[in-house]
């Protein structure tokens, strides 16, 4: 299992059900637009930090962007 994919595909899913826009994210992370589009491309290694600040400003528990799901459990 490809974490960084799975962070990415959890990011972007969660991002689109709240109806924000990666640019939101990333002002209420305090982090870049561009390091956001890479995470949810699946080609940046999220730190610890980086997952509590997006979980955080998703409103969501840092663990939902780590958890598998079914595909992944194959």
């Amino acid at each position: 299992m490809d974490m960084r994919k799975l962070v990415g595909r959890n990011f972007a899913r969660l991002r689109r059900e709240k109806g924000l826009t990666q640019e939101e994210i990333a002002a209420s992370a305090d982090i870049s637009q561009q390091y956001v589009s890479g995470l949810e491309r699946g080609g940046r290694n999220p730190t610890v930090q980086s997952l509590y600040k997006i979980a955080k400003a998703l409103g969501v528990s840092h663990m939902e962007l780590v958890r598998p799901d079914r595909e992944d459990e194959r």
